[in-house]
C-alpha cells in the first residue's frame, strides 16, 4: 500500500502516522481539542479524500499543540482574520501532512457580528483509527458550521451520511 491510500478508517497512511503524532503530543496534556473538516469525515467512513488535518481548540490551546509540535511548525500560530472567520491559526508539517491549528474560531454572522468560539467539549465525540480515539466534532454541528458558511452542499451531505450511519 503507498502512502496515499486509504486505510479501513478512511485516511492515508501518511495522514494516520501526522494524528498518531498529535494524539502522542498530547495525550497527557489538559488541551481540548478534535480533529475537524474532511479528516473528521474520512475518519467515519465518508468518502472524502483530505488534503490536510484541521485541529480546533480554544486560544490556550492553540498555543499549547504550537509548542508540543514545536519541531513541526511551519507558520506561528497568531490571531488571524479573514472575512468570515477569524482565530488563533497556525500551521504545521507533521509526515508531509499540512496541520492547521484553529484556537477559538469564531464565525461572522451575516449581521456582521462574531459568533462566540463553540464549547468544542459539548461537540466532541470519538472516533476510532486503528489503536487511536481521535476526538472529532459531531457531524451535526459540522453540518450547522458549513451551512453557516455558505456550504450547503457539504452541509447536505453531512447531514444525510448522518442520517444513514445513524440509523
Amino acid at each position: 500500500m503507498h502512502d496515499d491510500e486509504r486505510t479501513a478508517s478512511g485516511v492515508s497512511r501518511q495522514h494516520l502516522r501526522a494524528l498518531r503524532t498529535v494524539c502522542d503530543a498530547l495525550v497527557d496534556s489538559d488541551v481540548v481539542w478534535v480533529v475537524a473538516g474532511s479528516t473528521a469525515f474520512a475518519l467515519r467512513g465518508m468518502p472524502v479524500s483530505p488534503r490536510d488535518i484541521d485541529l480546533q481548540t480554544d486560544r490556550s490551546g492553540a498555543y499549547e499543540i504550537e509548542r508540543r509540535l514545536r519541531q513541526f511548525v511551519v507558520r506561528p500560530v497568531a490571531f488571524s482574520t479573514s472575512e468570515r472567520i477569524r482565530s488563533h491559526f497556525g500551521e504545521l508539517k507533521i509526515e508531509g501532512v499540512q496541520v492547521e491549528i484553529m484556537g477559538d474560531i469564531e464565525k461572522r454572522r451575516s449581521d456582521g457580528s462574531w459568533e462566540p468560539s463553540p464549547d468544542l467539549g459539548a461537540y466532541m465525540e470519538l472516533v476510532a483509527a486503528e489503536d487511536m480515539n481521535v476526538p472529532v466534532l459531531s457531524l451535526g454541528y459540522e453540518a450547522e458550521a458549513y451551512e453557516k458558511l455558505g456550504r450547503t452542499e457539504r452541509a447536505r451531505m453531512l447531514r444525510e451520511w448522518s442520517r444513514r450511519t445513524s440509523s
